[in-house]
């Protein structure tokens, strides 16, 4: 008697999560990089805060250079631009009032080299934060930093020199501050604007409370993605 043969199981092949799939009709377009900008900053802050601007089309490297007096700052953003070109650069620094004269003299000088050598500066004085309180209410008054710090740490119910220059914050701040109530970033910029308008025919130095700020912030604004 001839020996059965054990049935032969049909493959799975055919069965639908085997089959080969055919190629997607669907074609995945590419985003062309319209512009490319180089932000060269003084601190963690300014940094992580342009960094999260959600830009389309639109490539922004992002520097921290902590630790460098202004006019060095800009020494070094022009070797950088050098190293590879970018179509706009711009240079984000504030004025520390408690610095005297020195200070004042390497702010203004920074800002006239930067602008000769066809940079933006966005620059703040007292402070970057100046930028922040903005959000939440206008002043035309002499403020140290110090007013600002004590002010925001209300806002955001935190330390704000302990915990709001801490990498995690300052990662987050963007968003924070486009969803803590009573913030505005429509306002901010009308704010800085007015105030603009009011102090710049003054020395760069004397131009208390100042943020150019707004106009980097318009410019990332006109390519944010929809």
């Amino acid at each position: 008697m001839p020996k059965k043969t054990r049935a032969i199981k049909v493959t799975d092949e055919k069965k639908a999560w085997n089959r080969k799939s055919k190629p997607t009709e669907y074609k995945v377009e590419s985003i062309p990089m319209n512009k490319t900008i180089l932000i060269v900053c003084e601190g963690q802050t300014e940094k992580l805060y342009f960094d999260a601007f959600p830009v389309l089309g639109v490539r922004v490297d992002a520097v921290n250079l902590q630790g460098q007096t202004k006019l060095k700052l800009v020494e070094t953003t022009e070797m950088i631009q050098s190293e590879e070109k970018r179509d706009e650069v711009w240079c984000v620094f504030d004025m520390d009032v408690n610095r005297g004269e020195k200070e004042f003299s390497d702010y203004d000088n920074a800002i006239v080299k930067a602008e000769s050598l066809g940079f933006k500066v966005a620059y703040s004085n007292d402070a970057f934060e100046l930028w922040f309180y903005l959000h939440f209410e206008y002043t035309d008054a002499e403020h140290l930093r110090t007013f600002y710090y004590e002010a925001l740490g209300k806002k955001f119910g935190l330390n704000y020199v302990d915990e709001g220059k801490a990498y995690a914050f300052c990662r987050e701040i963007y968003s924070i501050l486009n969803e803590l109530d009573g913030s505005s970033q429509a306002e901010a910029i009308e704010r800085a604007k007015r105030l603009f308008e009011n102090k710049k025919d003054v020395a760069y130095h004397k131009q208390n409370p100042v943020t150019k700020v707004f106009e980097l912030v318009e410019e990332l604004n006109r390519n944010l993605r929809k």
